[in-house]
């Protein structure tokens, strides 16, 4: 009784406001150039297709070339095996993992904040970035500073690992 109740008072989902999917990486459209791309991309987005989920491709983009080492993070990077699509409905684009260990970070909003502030330089580089799966990896024990110091620091190193990625 109480799920059927719930059920119909249940608020319907609301549209999307934006256009369809040609905008994420597994949209239909399959531009030839990046102009091409950023026009199809208006917005730069992190949606699921610019994620790294399984472990298997974390350990992939691991055991590719280390691109940066900076204060906080080392960042690695591997061209995926399929770099051309086949099939032509796909669009390929740069990939991230994030590995914040504790060990490094003992308080849980310190890595969550780097894992902000890393997304957030990648959703604005991300169209601009090679094809690669990137992993971004703390890899020093954070000093004691504010959140608000470490929050700037990161976002100085991220932008400036990612613009190196982008040559």
């Amino acid at each position: 009784m109480v799920a059927a109740l719930s059920s119909t008072l249940a608020a319907p989902k609301a549209a999307s406001v934006w256009p369809s999917n040609t905008a994420s990486c597994e949209g239909t459209v399959t531009p030839t150039s990046p102009s091409l791309l950023r026009s199809v991309m208006s917005r730069a987005t992190y949606p699921a297709a610019a994620r790294l989920h399984r472990p298997s491709e974390f350990a992939a983009a691991l055991s590719g070339r280390r691109i940066a080492r900076g204060t906080f993070f080392v960042v690695t990077a591997h061209l995926r095996a399929n770099s051309q699509p086949d099939d032509s409905s796909e669009i390929l684009c740069a990939r991230l993992g994030l590995i914040m260990a504790k060990r490094f970070a003992h308080h849980a909003s310190t890595r969550n904040a780097l894992k902000r502030v890393v997304r957030e330089a990648f959703r604005a580089k991300r169209l601009d970035l090679p094809p690669n799966d990137f992993v971004v990896r703390l890899h020093k024990r954070i000093a004691s500073m504010t959140l608000t110091e470490i929050k700037l620091a990161a976002r100085k190193e991220a932008d400036a690992h990612f613009l190196r990625a982008q040559q």
